[in-house]
């Protein structure tokens, strides 16, 4: 009897890491919402027809409708006949009630990496970045603050 040797081939394992940053559209899309409700296409809209502006699902704008109803800015409707409508007058609603509403992430964030001990950036970058961001986070929000609904839907009248 002949011994057959089969010869194994080399398998490398190799680990590959991906650093992903995702964009947050969260905010983007209450505002795309919000300016349909603004702009008066029709009194009573339903989940599916924002959905279909926003190229997104029904169920997704509901969820933000949730979080929007939450903070008083639109008023709902629930079942078959169901639809929402601006609680307030857009003039009376900011860029900023929007954000706070969504609870959305902030602009920017620090990465969770661990300290490499042996490096000094490594060890304080953090709080310095810390420091500056949050200014950076309160120039965001007093600019958002000063923008109405009601300037969003008059610049996509406009156009």
């Amino acid at each position: 009897m002949k011994i057959i040797q089969k010869k194994l081939a080399r398998f490398y394992f190799v680990t590959i890491i991906v650093t992903v940053m995702a964009n947050n559209v969260q905010f983007s899309i209450a505002v795309h919402i919000m300016a349909g409700l603004a702009c008066g296409c029709d009194q009573n809209l339903k989940s599916g027809d924002l959905a279909m502006s926003v190229n997104t699902s029904p169920s997704f704008v509901r969820r933000t409708l949730a979080k929007l109803s939450k903070a008083g800015l639109v008023k709902t409707a629930t079942g078959k006949a169901g639809a929402c409508w601006l609680a307030k007058n857009a003039k009376n609603i900011s860029l900023l009630d929007i954000y706070e509403a969504l609870d959305a992430p902030r602009a920017f964030s620090i990465h969770g990496y661990a300290e490499q001990k042996t490096c000094k950036v490594s060890c304080h970058i953090k709080a310095a970045l810390e420091k500056a961001l949050a200014k950076t986070q309160k120039a965001m929000e007093a600019s958002l603050s000063e923008i109405s609904l009601a300037q969003i839907a008059s610049d996509v009248k406009r156009r």
